[in-house]
């Protein structure tokens, strides 16, 4: 009476249809006999060799070639073999054979992730810590067969009619030109970059953007590595409770009291602010605390904001070893849009302009500081650009660089107006978009038009490149 294991050993070698279905799934680890173990091994590596399912023939010639087996263990799998070659092939259902050889790999997953986990709890595994127990075992519970291995394109015209029709799920923005740039707000499994120099309203931006969020009830996770989690909180208090930050500290505690409450009482969204110290955290750090903030708090984030990406560190190369400055970004750029991606999620940063981007009236995608892998890595990018004329008008402008979700031309300027006492931006009326909100739309030569709507005045910025 053959187990499962064997069974599966003999319909790898004997049918060729549920070789190629499960093979990709399946490991040499699941296999407790080392005598198994040997034989899925030579199996799996004559497929990846030759591209076909190897012969009883061909599988005991590797065997006996095998350098570290005993004239014992080869006699084994000779003997072993033997049995497969002389047992009789009863014709078995492929989709259950398939559900059985998914459910050994599943339960073989977690039992090896359990003893993993206990590994590293006693101290026996140094290469592990354990904020990795969680991420183990939840790739352990993930283990499943994927039946899909493309898309096609005339067979499954159904399906991409239906994606087609589809709502998005997406995050919205409180300001109306960022929803029109988006499409109606940023969608899950996005990276999504400011650029702006020193002082311009990076952080600004995103604490306002992550108070907007958290008034629409989403959970938001906002990563600090350049200010303190009480600095971000402070920011985040003044938009929130329309205070201006140097009266906060003056605010008594009662009426704070109502003003916090108040906030609790309209939205069911939680803001959990993580502070990590300058170039010491990569996208391990992220996965580890997202896990933990799952396991102990309940905490699913809807959007992250890291402040800010430059700032970060690779989970894949170490800084200063041989790396140049593009080459490090745009790993820490992907590292980020993958942990966007595998946990369903925007995630909303930032990077600063370089020397001549930060003195320019019009920057672009060049004025990318340290690495142009960055802009090529990320779904949206848009500078963030203010002047003494912008500042006067308590507006800073809004330049779209690069947009994956529609057409980057369209309002490729706009103005928004901005309280930086209060940490806050604001929808200005539609006549200070005048001339800049299409970047295809040219004023007519008898009614000139300024940036700000104001025809009597020239502006500096009306000479803008489209």
């Amino acid at each position: 009476m053959m187990n499962l294991e064997q069974t599966i050993l003999r319909n790898l070698i004997r049918n060729e249809d549920y070789l190629r279905k499960v093979l990709p799934f399946v490991k040499t680890e699941y296999f407790n006999d080392k005598t198994e173990k040997t034989i899925y091994a030579e199996i799996s590596d004559f497929v990846e060799s030759y591209n076909s399912a190897p012969t009883i023939e061909a599988l005991g010639l590797a065997v006996k070639e095998k350098r570290n087996l005993s004239d014992e263990e080869v006699t084994k799998c000779e003997s072993y073999l033997s049995e497969i070659l002389n047992t009789k092939q009863e014709e078995t259902k492929i989709d259950w054979l398939i559900d059985k050889t998914e459910k050994f790999c599943q339960e073989k997953a977690i039992y090896l992730a359990v003893l993993e986990s206990i590994s590293i709890l006693d101290g026996k595994n140094k290469t592990a810590e354990k904020g990795a127990i969680p991420k183990i075992l939840s790739d352990a519970l993930a283990v499943s067969f994927d039946s899909s291995v493309g898309h096609d394109y005339l067979e499954d015209s159904d399906a991409r009619y239906e994606f087609y029709h589809k709502k998005e799920e997406r995050i919205p923005f409180d300001l109306d030109y960022f929803n029109k740039i988006t499409k109606g707000g940023l969608p899950t499994k996005t990276l999504n970059i400011a650029l702006a120099g020193t002082g311009v309203g990076k952080s600004l931006f995103m604490c306002h953007v992550a108070a907007g969020c958290l008034a629409q009830g989403k959970n938001v996770l906002y990563i600090t590595l350049e200010m303190a989690e009480e600095k971000i909180a402070e920011r985040i208090d003044a938009n929130m409770l329309n205070v201006t930050v140097d009266d906060l500290s003056q605010l008594p505690k009662d009426i704070y009291d109502k003003k916090v409450n108040r906030v609790k009482e309209m939205t069911v969204g939680k803001l959990i602010i993580k502070e990590y110290p300058t170039a010491t955290a990569s996208s391990t750090h992220f996965r580890t605390l997202l896990n933990e903030l799952n396991l102990k708090r309940n905490f699913i984030p809807d959007i992250i904001f890291i402040d800010y990406l430059n700032i970060c560190c690779s989970s894949r190369l170490k800084a200063g070893a041989n790396v140049n400055s593009y080459t490090y970004v745009k790993a820490i750029a992907e590292e980020l849009r993958g942990l966007a991606v595998e946990f369903g999620v925007p995630i909303v940063s930032a990077t600063q302009t370089t020397r001549s981007g930060f003195t320019s009236s019009d920057p672009g995608l060049e004025d990318t500081s340290e690495s142009f892998g960055l802009p090529a890595t990320a779904d949206l990018m848009f500078a963030l650009i203010s002047s003494e004329e912008l500042e006067s008008l308590n507006q800073i402008m809004v330049k779209q660089l690069k947009n994956r979700y529609s057409d980057p031309t369209m309002h490729k300027r706009f103005v928004l107006g901005i309280d930086r006492a209060k940490m806050k931006l604001y929808d200005v009326e539609q006549g200070a978009q005048d001339g800049l909100a299409d970047a295809g739309t040219k004023p007519k030569p008898d009614k000139p038009l300024n940036t700000f709507g104001n025809k009597e005045k020239k502006s500096k910025f009306s000479g803008f490149k489209v």
